[in-house]
């Protein structure tokens, strides 16, 4: 293990396989991965889960104070850790909020175009309960409609849906701008394009490979 921690971010609008994408980086780095979306939905029984709760039910984005909260708990619990941040800082305020309490690494910000987000989006259903995502195309349940693990009935979110996506994804990047913009000017920012997750991984794992030792090789993720 490095000396250092890594603290490390991955950037990317909804759809651009940012789950997927820090779930490689964590099995071939021994990094934990912290997805600001399964803590969400772990808090849900406490005082702040009350207060996101409404928000996720109606299918709403979970307000800024409310994330910020939820995450700063669990980081603190993580001082001595390497960590991976999934789905956070998504706004400039969330990232001032993060910069208090560490000074991050790496951030790894995916850039996917509009047209492959919009197909991906519009194909995706979710296990609410677990957060188990599944795409129509190239991920779909074993039976349709149905999660694979528990058998319950899948949804497609309301912000999911193909008149909505537009809306959420253009107001994902007006949010996310400054966030790049203040990486950027750190030095910290790389960002990779493409239309697939496992073309753009090879070049992760070589930039990840340069700030810490890995533990599984390129081939064996």
């Amino acid at each position: 293990m490095a000396s250092k921690l890594l603290r490390a971010v991955v950037l990317g609008p909804p759809g651009s396989g940012k789950g997927t994408m820090c779930e490689k980086i964590a099995r071939s780095f021994g990094l934990q991965h912290l997805s600001s979306g399964q803590f969400l939905r772990e808090s849900l029984g406490g005082e702040v889960g009350v207060l996101a709760k409404q928000y996720l039910e109606r299918g709403l984005l979970v307000p800024d104070h409310v994330i910020t909260r939820v995450m700063m708990t669990e980081l603190e619990k993580r001082r001595e850790q390497h960590w991976l941040l999934d789905g956070f800082p998504r706004t400039l305020g969330q990232a001032e909020a993060l910069d208090r309490i560490c000074e991050l690494d790496l951030v790894i910000s995916l850039n996917i175009p509009f047209e492959t987000l919009k197909d991906r989006l519009s194909a995706r259903w979710v296990h609410p309960a677990s957060g188990r995502v599944y795409n129509m195309d190239f991920n779909p349940p074993h039976v349709q409609g149905i999660d694979d693990l528990t058998g319950e009935p899948l949804v497609q979110r309301e912000d999911d849906k193909p008149e909505a996506v537009a809306a959420r994804l253009r107001k994902y990047k007006d949010a996310a701008k400054p966030v790049i913009e203040l990486y950027k000017s750190r030095g910290i920012l790389h960002s990779f394009s493409g239309t697939e997750t496992n073309k753009i991984w090879p070049y992760v794992y070589t930039l990840l490979s340069s700030k810490i030792p890995p533990i599984l090789s390129d081939e064996e993720n």
